[in-house]
């Protein structure tokens, strides 16, 4: 059986998704000695490919527009390109896989054990925020009235029968999307991992309120784009953290040896740069 992690970075002009790939790449080593399999569009502007087991070059279409913040003050409207993470079975080299985003920074080594694990497929439902003040009712139903959310960020799976119709439920439900977000009742807002994944384990589920996904070894940290990560120190992690009703004002924190989906690309890519 082989083992290893897959990630999927698609440069947009401003964000340098990959910079952030190869830091992740050389944390797995680091933390879990496992290789990793860069999914890319964007193949040319690699720095350092020799970080990765393996490069795939794909075609990605889909393209979304929405707002990056750096902070609470600053934003842009920046494309991204995200629909092709519904293809992880086919695409990844691996007997089991562990995806992540490019933004999770690695500090432990606690994802080893989804690999030790008897489950085929394991993510997380329920992330928190370091900000453990903040509530956040888009994390946890997919709108108002809907089904329990469940992060695309990070989720291990093993090349199994049910896994493939899982994934093949996941590509249907991309290229029914319009169909299936009015269903669900998203609107018209921009196609997310998140709401993908979500419905089809709901499917899986049988409708029902079961447990066909099971929970990822430990706890999902994160951090919102409003706030800034202004330290990275080996595995010592420093925020500002914004206030909840003061924009503009931050509150100071750290974390040491924890894992953390950081969602300020820019500041982060700062920090990798530096």
């Amino acid at each position: 059986m082989s083992d290893g992690v897959l990630c999927f970075a698609h440069n947009n002009g401003k964000v340098n998704y990959l910079q952030q790939a190869e830091e992740l790449a050389k944390r797995v080593k680091q933390h879990l000695n496992l290789p990793t399999t860069l999914v890319t569009s964007t193949s040319s502007e690699l720095q350092n490919p020799t970080l990765f087991d393996k490069v795939i070059e794909i075609a990605d279409n889909n393209e979304n527009v929405k707002r990056y913040y750096n902070g609470t003050l600053n934003h842009q409207r920046l494309s991204f390109k995200n629909n092709d993470r519904v293809k992880s079975y086919e695409l990844s080299p691996y007997d089991i896989t562990l995806v992540l985003d490019t933004d999770y920074i690695i500090c432990n080594d606690t994802f080893k054990y989804a690999f030790e694990s008897k489950h085929d497929f394991q993510i997380y439902k329920d992330g928190v925020d370091l900000c453990n003040w903040r509530k956040h009712a888009e994390f946890e139903y997919i709108n108002d009235t809907g089904i329990p959310f469940y992060w695309a960020t990070c989720f291990c799976f093993k090349k199994t029968t049910e896994t493939k119709i899982f994934f093949d439920l996941l590509q249907h439900l991309v290229k029914n999307w319009k169909h299936y977000e009015q269903v669900y009742n998203l609107g018209s807002r921009n196609f997310r991992n998140d709401h993908v994944f979500s419905i089809a384990i709901h499917m899986m589920n049988g409708f029902e309120d079961n447990n066909w996904a099971k929970i990822l070894p430990g706890k999902m940290f994160y951090t919102l784009d409003r706030d800034i990560i202004t330290k990275i120190e080996n595995d010592t992690l420093t925020f500002l953290l914004q206030k909840e009703k003061y924009n503009g004002e931050y509150v100071l924190a750290s974390t040491k040896d924890i894992n953390v989906h950081v969602m300020n690309k820019f500041s982060l890519g700062e920090l990798i740069n530096e």
